[in-house]
């Protein structure tokens, strides 16, 4: 017990313990956080007993787009609009449930193909960031490794720190897209009369537990690439 106390003590006092611990619990609180309401309004049937699916079929509907397909994917809270396909992909848990929080889900990934249709800047820019920040999250660890293994070299490492940073980069330009699309769901199911003025309210709580995930995301990157600058610059001031 001694020796476990003698090994965590100076971890009290290390910033990069205390960066990561604070990254991962905010990652899971956020989590944690989505899940439990979506749970909660899970058990909450909507008055007209429309499924996710139905939901989505009707703002679509409403809205003129008619070149979207609806389709189940496996997972829960795996839900997503893919802009290339025209697909709108529903979780089994959303898919055929009359849940509040079902249709609630169901109506922000419509929320995606609104934007799509509209041409929303935001979402545009968030799609042209894509290919730059798949390779830059796929070169940043391989790059600081490198760079590490080759006695710390400052190059190597500064790229892939900046390879990294490109993922906080698109966190940043998601967050605009995601809470416009939440909006657009709210009103359209005010609008459509799919959830009613008591259970508006609930959709759209679940709506911001699943917004707070993004936001949480953001912090959580940030905290990460701070671990970073710390841990590689002070090694390159000591250099």
């Amino acid at each position: 017990m001694y020796f476990l106390f003698a090994y965590l003590l100076p971890l009290l006092y290390d910033p990069y313990f205390w960066t990561i611990l604070i990254a991962i619990a905010i990652s899971s609180w956020a989590s944690m956080n989505v899940n439990s309401t979506f749970r909660r309004y899970g058990n909450v049937e909507n008055h007209n007993g429309i499924t996710g699916t139905e939901a989505a079929q009707i703002i679509m509907s409403s809205v003129g787009i008619n070149d979207v397909t609806i389709q189940p994917i496996a997972g829960s809270l795996t839900d997503n609009y893919n802009p290339q396909n025209k697909t709108l992909n529903l979780s089994e848990p959303v898919y055929n449930s009359t849940s509040v929080a079902a249709v609630g889900v169901a109506a922000h990934e419509v929320g995606h193909a609104i934007q799509d249709k509209v041409k929303h800047m935001p979402m545009s820019l968030r799609t042209a960031l894509v290919p730059i920040v798949n390779l830059g999250s796929n070169l940043a660890m391989p790059l600081i490794l490198l760079g590490i293994i080759f006695g710390l070299n400052q190059t190597l490492i500064r790229i892939g720190i900046i390879c990294f940073a490109t993922v906080l980069v698109f966190q940043l330009a998601t967050l605009p897209v995601e809470f416009n699309a939440s909006s657009r769901a709210l009103k359209q199911l005010r609008v459509t009369g799919i959830l009613n003025e008591d259970e508006l309210p609930m959709g759209r709580k679940v709506l911001r537990a699943a917004a707070l995930t993004y936001v949480a995301a953001v912090l959580s990157s940030f905290l990460q690439l701070f671990h970073l600058l710390l841990l590689f610059g002070n090694n390159n001031r000591n250099n």
